[in-house]
């Protein structure tokens, strides 16, 4: 009787284990997420099993020990996605300061760019009034020769547009060593602006102008293609509504001519005139005039 019953036994498990892969093969083949869930199912039946739904799938948090995954490296904080899980969205984290603003009656001061000055002067000799430079005779020399290089450089152009438009060689000479800095200055070097031309238009295409610190920290400039082109925009400035004045000027009066751009306002420099006057008479720029 009992070796019937232990026959019956072993048939039934057999016939049961067959149904069982079938069931198994057929669940994979149609359906994966049915099998998932039903194995789940099965875990919780079977063990004590915590698990958390979230938008990165199901996770699985805590448990006590799975006999039969007893191979498995398994930790607290082994998760297992869900096929269908989509990944997370960024979750926007907003931080509420206190206010931290302070009152206060007085405007703020202008900030200015020290990076980015316009120019500086630091090749610049003037042995007259109480703007006169104090170098060491070897940095004097020094200086000397690259405001030499600088004349012999541009001599040709500033007597072409003398020619062209009545304005003194030694005065466009004497204002493209003082305002670029005998060509060394940011705005000579990267602009190639030697005479301080600003811009005022409010419709500017790219590359016509760029930020420089000057009179103030929005101050733009023109932005030139050459230095020549930079002389050329010089002569018509001066030939302008502002300075057509100066015209009638004779050319060989360089001292009225470098007071009369004072006058005008061409630039904010009170010992503005002196300092041309200076530099054409020290370097001998008014030879050049014709």
């Amino acid at each position: 009787m009992r070796k019937k019953i232990k026959h019956l036994t072993t048939a039934c498990t057999s016939q049961f284990r067959q149904f069982a892969n079938r069931l198994g093969s057929f669940l994979l083949d149609k359906s994966p997420r049915l099998t998932f869930l039903a194995f789940l199912a099965f875990l919780v039946y079977k063990k004590d099993i915590n698990l958390e739904l979230g938008v990165n799938g199901i996770q699985i948090t805590s448990f006590s020990a799975l006999t039969s995954f007893s191979d498995m490296a398994l930790r607290p904080d082994f998760a297992i996605e869900s096929p269908l899980s989509a990944p997370a969205e960024p979750i926007e984290q907003k931080v509420v300061f206190a206010n931290l603003e302070t009152k206060s009656n007085t405007s703020p001061a202008p900030v200015f760019d020290t990076q980015n000055i316009a120019n500086t002067y630091s090749n610049l000799t003037y042995t007259q009034g109480d703007f006169a430079t104090n170098e060491k005779e070897r940095e004097r020399i020094a200086k000397r020769k690259r405001q030499l290089a600088y004349i012999r450089r541009f001599v040709k152009v500033a007597q072409t547009e003398m020619k062209k438009y009545g304005i003194p060689a030694s005065i466009t000479l004497a204002q493209g060593l003082l305002e670029s800095n005998v060509g060394q200055s940011k705005l000579a070097t990267r602009n190639n602006n030697h005479f301080g031309i600003k811009c005022f238009s409010k419709s500017c295409s790219k590359g016509h102008c760029s930020n420089f610190t000057d009179d103030s920290h929005k101050d733009f400039f023109r932005r030139y293609g050459t230095a020549w082109e930079s002389y050329r925009a010089h002569s018509l400035m001066l030939c302008g509504k502002r300075y057509r004045h100066l015209h009638k000027i004779p050319a060989s009066d360089y001292r009225a001519w470098a007071h009369g751009l004072k006058k005008a306002g061409y630039a904010t420099d009170k010992r503005y005139a002196e300092k041309l006057i200076n530099l054409i008479e020290d370097l001998n720029l008014h030879q050049y005039d014709f």
